[in-house]
């Protein structure tokens, strides 16, 4: 995950350096012939460019979690059914070794529980439930930075709204009566397309936040069962 943050800090700095001056100071005369795709590149600014790379980076998060976040992903059934045939004919050591030597949610939480043996089930689950938890939990952060995109472009927004009316009020100050609206188009562009900027990049954001969550949720407690099915031998031994 510190990966992506790298990969989304480093897209970001690429665009401020290397926009073009149209992106800090578009034409007024412009604004009447461009299309609306022009507008939103042209009068964001330096907010809209960081609200368009934060964008950016919420599509490629979104397109790697749908492809590492799936059950069979995460941990493959066959290993399951490997780990599972050699808890049946009591090879613990040997599940403990394929445990360790492929790591994830499943073999990392047996993994927890299976040097605890000698010490009984009790001890046994406490570990597994640990180790469990924080596989859980590592899920639910890794999923946590799409809510945190979804905060942080709309508040993006609204700062470049700010910022944007502050140069239109600038303007009245400095010309006073002499004022006409084109005079205030460059800051109420900005002003709302960085607005419309932070909005379009947080909602899906958002979206894909609840989904992920949810389906973290899901592979989480479907590893719960899975677990409880490779250890159901020292459940039932101690009664």
């Amino acid at each position: 995950m510190k990966s992506k943050i790298l990969v989304g800090a480093v897209l970001a700095a690429a665009l401020l350096v290397v926009l073009p001056d149209a992106a800090w100071a578009a034409d007024v005369k412009n604004i009447g012939n461009e299309s609306f795709f022009e507008s939103v590149i042209n009068w964001g600014g330096w907010v809209g460019w960081l609200i368009i790379a934060l964008s950016v980076w919420t599509v490629a998060m979104i397109i790697e979690m749908s492809v590492s976040m799936r059950r069979d992903k995460i941990c493959a059934p066959e290993l399951i059914d490997e780990i599972n045939a050699l808890m049946q004919e009591d090879e613990y050591q040997e599940a403990l070794e394929l445990c360790e030597a492929q790591p994830n949610f499943v073999t990392n939480s047996l993994g927890a529980a299976l040097p605890r043996l000698s010490e009984g089930w009790g001890e046994m689950k406490s570990a597994m439930e640990n180790a469990a938890n924080y596989e859980a939990l590592k899920l639910q952060q890794k999923v946590g930075w799409l809510l945190f995109i979804s905060n942080l472009a709309p508040m993006l927004g609204l700062f470049g709204t700010v910022t944007g009316m502050i140069e239109a009020f600038k303007e009245i100050v400095r010309l006073g009566a002499k004022v006409t609206p084109t005079d205030l188009a460059a800051g109420i562009s900005a002003a709302l397309i960085t607005t419309f900027d932070g909005l379009i990049a947080g909602i899906p954001a958002l979206f894909a936040y609840q989904y992920f969550r949810n389906k973290a949720a899901r592979i989480g407690v479907d590893f719960g069962s899975v677990l409880e099915t490779l250890t159901e031998k020292f459940r039932k031994a101690a009664g």
